[in-house]
């Protein structure tokens, strides 16, 4: 309980604000897709480089396990979330509340990862629909759940590098 209770609450209501918000969004677009399209169906928005294309992928990030069986997957994946929120409570509490940038990403990620999450729940799959490409080069359709999660670990990836960063020129100096 003292973990808990080392960081100001606004901290808690920031990161609640955003694991809601982004879970939120995500769902809500993904509602839209389902309503709005058929499967497979593509909405021009830009000409040439950005398409709403209606997809589902039964697997992990960019359509990795989609060719296991639907219980291996049901059960690796509550597994990997399990584990996935364990570890991202367990960095939330370890990260100082002055650190507001950091204590953002996991919240980034756990936003994602319910809107991901939910979407396996009701519907054994997870919609996609952002579709990015330059002329016949497209990139993995995916969602605004993917976004938030590859936004959240691009902050850790960037927050750890600045840090180190840091620390060498500390210790250079000295």
């Amino acid at each position: 309980m003292t973990l808990v209770s080392r960081k100001p609450l606004r901290i808690y209501l920031l990161s609640l604000s955003i694991v809601s918000l982004v879970a939120l969004i995500d769902q809500l677009a993904k509602s839209y897709i389902v309503k709005s399209l058929r499967l497979y169906e593509s909405t021009v928005i830009i000409q040439h480089f950005f398409n709403l294309t209606y997809t589902r992928n039964p697997g992990a990030a960019f359509g990795l396990l989609a060719d296991q069986d639907g219980t291996f997957r049901s059960v690796f994946f509550l597994l990997i979330s399990v584990g996935a929120l364990i570890f991202l409570v367990y960095f939330f509490i370890k990260t100082p509340s002055e650190d507001t940038l950091t204590l953002v990403a996991p919240s980034l990620i756990l936003g994602g990862a319910i809107g991901n999450f939910l979407d396996r729940v009701q519907r054994g799959e997870v919609v996609d629909f952002l579709d990015f490409y330059v002329g016949r080069f497209h990139w993995w359709i995916f969602n605004l759940a993917d976004s938030a999660i590859t936004v959240g670990i691009s902050i850790l990836i960037l927050q750890s590098f600045l840090k180190k960063t840091n620390e060498n020129e500390l210790h250079f100096n000295l």
